[in-house]
């Protein structure tokens, strides 16, 4: 089985926690506890038929680290990151740029994708306004709800595959 560390990255409050515990428990809890440090899942996906499954070690970050994540022992040997934002909050999208950028800096020719959270919230008909650098074919979007469970496990299914096909 093929064992890979992937990081969940991003501010405070914008659904890290919610996504890895609706991927790995299919729950969603409304009641908000911020994470302190790291919390550790586990979780295995087959990113295509045929292939050998991965089993995922999912780092979820304290959101307060910021920028300086990166010169702690947690990004260590991650092997890609999926960058967390709120659709409701734009500074964090913004702030998704700034960690996708020290990602890869810090790890270089590792993949991650952004992903956009808490899509639930946007009324039919709201556009979201993409600040520079999300709207980019190298660095894959992804808009999920942690709350109803769309498109979360096809962001892990997707970093797999990127994975997978990086070798």
């Amino acid at each position: 089985m093929i064992v890979r560390k992937i990081m969940l990255l991003g501010e405070i409050g914008v659904g890290k926690t919610s996504i890895v515990r609706r991927l790995a428990f299919d729950r969603f809890d409304g009641i908000y506890k911020a994470t302190l440090g790291t919390d550790v899942y586990r979780y295995e996906i087959n990113p295509s038929p045929g292939a050998e499954p991965f089993h995922f070690i999912i780092w979820d970050t304290d959101g307060n680290f910021g920028n300086s994540i990166f010169q702690h022992v947690y990004v260590k040997q991650a092997h890609a990151a999926l960058i967390i934002g709120d659709v409701t909050r734009r500074s964090t999208l913004e702030h998704m740029v700034k960690l996708g950028e020290g990602f890869m800096e810090a790890l270089p020719g590792r993949p991650f994708s952004y992903v956009i959270n808490k899509n639930d919230l946007l009324a039919p008909g709201d556009t979201l306004d993409v600040p520079p650098g999300l709207s980019n074919d190298e660095f894959p979007t992804i808009r999920t709800s942690a709350k109803t469970g769309e498109h979360v496990q096809q962001a892990f299914h997707d970093i797999a595959t990127i994975i997978l096909r990086r070798g």
